[in-house]
C-alpha cells in the first residue's frame, strides 16, 4: 500500500471526477481540474530541478493555488513548507533557511518582503507567484503562466507511504521547529487514516476512495489558515472521501456565515474561542440559514464551557465535538459535547487509545481518578524536528520497547475514564509550590457570563515565588467585577489556582491558528504590574 498523501487524493479524483473539491471566494475547482493543476505544476518545478526531497515554500493565505500547490509538492514526492504569513523579514530569513527552501510559492503581496529576505537564502532559486490584486514588482513566475505551458498528465515516478510530510509549529513560543511525519504516520492520526470515535485504523488505501464512489462526501469548511497542520488535514481529510471542503481567503465571521449559507456546509471546523466567539455574535447579529449545518468541530485550542453550551442552545440540532492534539502528537483524544457536560476546568476527552499519562520520570500512570501527568501518544508518532537532534531526544521517548511522543502537555483522569487537558507544563504558574495549570483557568474564568477572553500567566509573588494573574477582555457592554468573578471562579477550581491579580484589555492576543499568545500577556503583565485589579481576600 503506498499510503501516501498523493495517491490518496489521486484516488479520490479517480473516483469523484467532475465534482466539485474546492471552493474559495468566488473560485471552484472539481476534482480533475484540481488534479490537472497540480500536476501542471509539479511538471514546472520539475523542469526546474525541483525533485524528491527538496522542500517548496509555501506562502499564502487560504487559496486554491495553496491546496494546489502542497499536492503539487507530494506528486513529485518533495515536501510542502509551510510559510507564516504574518511573519516579517527576520523571521522568514530564519524559516528559509532552517528549512532549506530550494523554491517558493507566493502571493504577489509578500513581494517586498521576500525580495527582502533572498540574499540570504542561496538555495531558494525557484519562485512562483500568485497574482492576489497587489500592485507590487516580484521576482519569479507567474502562477497561471508556470500551469500553462506545462502538462496536465499524471506521470510521475512510484510514491511510498515512507516519503516525509513536514509541519513548522511556532507553539506557543521561540523559533518554529520542522515537525517530520511520514506519509502513512500524519495520515493515521490526522487524515482520515482512523476513526477519530472508535479509534479504529481504516484497513486500505482504497477504503475512503471507495467512500467517494458512493456519492457526494460531506461539505466541510475550515476556517483556520493553511499555514496550520489542523486546517491542512480539515481539508484533506475532506477530500479523501470525495467531498467538498470549502475555505475563506482569511477569517470573518460574516464573510463565513455567508460562505456556510451559499455553499450549504454541513460540517464547520473552528479553533477554539477566538473563532467560535466572534463566529457566534456574527450569527445573532446577523440573519443567516444556518440550517445544512449538522457538527462543529473544534480542535487546537482551548473551547471553554459557556462557549460550547452558547452553541449548543443556538444551533440545538447540530453535534458539537471537542478534539485535542499537536503538531507532534496528531489526535489524542476527542469528546461529543452534551448541555449536562461539565468542562469548566478544561477539555475533557476520550482519549484515543495509543494515548496515556506519565509521570516525570516516564512511568505509566494507572488511569486514577484524580492522577495527573504528561500526555504520551504511541502508535504512529513523527520521525522527529528537522536539523534538531536534540529536541527529538527530549520529545520522543522509548517505554517498554514501544516509541511515544510527549509533547509536555499535562492532563488528568476523571472518574468516568476520560481526561482533561490541563495545558502546556512550560506555562505552568508554581505558586507556593503548587502547581497551576493556566488552561484550566481560563476555562473557569470564562465560564462566567462577563468574560470574553482571557489568558493566565505567572507573575513574581514576594511570599509565594509566583501568583496566578489573568489578562482579561471582557463581553462587549459588560463592565467587570474583579470581586465577582473572584467568587464565581471559586465555585469551579481550588483557592490557590484562582488569580489574585487581573488586568482589563480591549482584547486579548493570540496567533493566527488561534493558539494563545503567552510571551504577549506576560508581557502585559510586567509592563503594566502598578495597574492591577487585585482581589482583596
Amino acid at each position: 500500500m503506498a499510503l501516501n498523501i498523493a495517491d490518496l487524493l489521486e484516488h479520490a479524483v479517480d473516483a469523484a471526477g467532475d465534482r466539485t473539491a474546492v471552493i474559495c471566494g468566488d473560485r471552484q475547482v472539481s476534482y480533475v481540474e484540481l488534479d490537472e493543476r497540480a500536476n501542471r505544476l509539479a511538471h514546472h518545478l520539475a523542469s526546474v530541478g525541483v525533485g524528491k526531497g527538496d522542500h517548496i515554500g509555501i506562502y499564502s493565505r487560504n487559496s486554491i493555488e495553496t491546496i494546489e500547490a502542497m499536492f503539487a509538492a507530494y506528486k513529485l514526492r518533495a515536501i510542502a513548507i509551510n510559510v507564516n504569513y504574518r511573519y516579517v523579514a527576520d523571521e522568514l530569513r530564519y524559516l528559509f533557511d532552517n528549512a532549506d527552501l530550494v523554491a517558493l510559492m507566493h502571493e504577489r503581496q509578500y513581494a517586498p518582503t521576500v525580495a527582502e529576505v533572498l540574499p540570504s537564502a542561496p538555495k531558494l532559486r525557484n519562485i512562483v507567484v500568485v497574482e492576489d490584486g497587489s500592485d507590487v514588482d516580484y521576482t519569479g513566475v507567474e502562477y497561471e503562466t508556470a500551469l500553462a505551458a506545462q502538462s496536465p498528465e499524471r506521470d510521475f515516478p512510484e510514491r511510498s507511504a515512507d516519503d516525509r510530510y513536514i509541519l513548522y509549529t511556532g507553539g506557543t513560543t521561540g523559533y518554529p521547529k520542522g515537525v517530520i511525519w511520514r506519509h502513512e504516520d500524519v495520515w493515521r492520526v490526522l487524515g482520515g487514516g482512523i476513526d477519530f470515535m472508535t479509534g479504529e485504523y481504516v484497513p486500505d488505501e482504497w477504503t475512503m476512495a471507495e467512500q467517494a464512489k458512493q456519492g457526494p462526501g460531506l461539505v466541510r469548511m475550515t476556517i483556520s489558515p493553511l499555514i496550520h497542520g489542523a486546517a491542512q488535514w480539515a481539508v484533506f481529510g475532506a477530500l479523501f472521501p470525495g467531498g467538498t471542503a470549502v475555505l475563506v481567503p482569511q477569517f470573518e465571521p460574516d464573510e463565513v456565515w455567508r460562505a456556510i449559507q451559499k455553499h450549504r456546509v454541513q460540517v464547520l471546523a473552528f479553533v477554539g474561542d477566538a473563532m467560535a466567539r466572534p463566529m457566534l455574535k456574527a450569527y445573532q447579529d446577523g440573519d443567516y440559514d444556518a440550517s445544512s449545518v449538522v457538527a462543529f468541530s473544534s480542535h487546537a485550542a482551548l473551547f471553554s464551557q459557556s462557549v460550547k453550551q452558547a452553541y449548543l442552545e443556538t444551533f440545538p440540532n447540530a453535534v458539537l465535538t471537542d478534539a485535542i492534539g499537536s503538531s507532534e502528537s496528531g489526535f489524542t483524544g476527542i469528546s461529543l459535547i452534551t448541555k449536562d457536560a461539565d468542562h469548566s476546568q478544561g477539555p475533557r476527552v476520550n482519549f484515543t487509545k495509543q494515548a496515556l499519562l506519565l509521570d516525570e520520570d516516564g512511568t505509566k500512570i494507572e488511569p486514577k481518578p484524580g492522577a495527573v501527568g504528561l500526555m504520551a501518544r504511541g502508535g504512529h508518532v513523527p520521525v522527529g524536528y528537522y536539523k534538531d537532534p536534540d529536541k527529538t531526544k527530549k520529545i520522543f521517548v522509548e517505554i517498554d520497547g514501544k516509541r511515544y511522543v510527549v509533547p509536555g502537555d499535562y492532563g488528568r483522569y476523571e472518574d468516568d475514564g476520560t481526561v482533561t487537558l490541563l495545558g502546556r507544563g512550560s506555562q505552568c504558574v508554581n505558586t507556593g509550590g503548587e502547581k497551576v495549570f493556566p488552561e484550566e483557568v481560563e476555562g473557569a474564568l470564562k465560564s462566567h457570563p462577563d468574560v470574553f477572553d482571557a489568558l493566565v500567566v505567572g507573575v513574581p509573588d514576594e511570599r509565594y515565588g509566583e501568583r496566578v494573574g489573568a489578562v482579561i477582555a471582557p463581553m462587549p457592554g459588560a463592565s467587570l467585577d474583579t470581586a465577582a468573578l473572584d467568587a464565581h471562579v471559586r465555585t469551579k477550581i481550588a483557592g490557590y489556582k484562582v488569580p489574585r491579580s487581573y488586568w482589563v484589555v480591549p482584547e486579548v492576543h493570540r496567533q493566527p491558528s488561534g493558539k494563545p499568545d503567552y510571551p504577549w500577556a506576560k508581557s502585559y503583565a510586567e509592563e503594566h504590574a502598578d495597574s492591577a485589579l487585585a482581589v482583596t481576600r
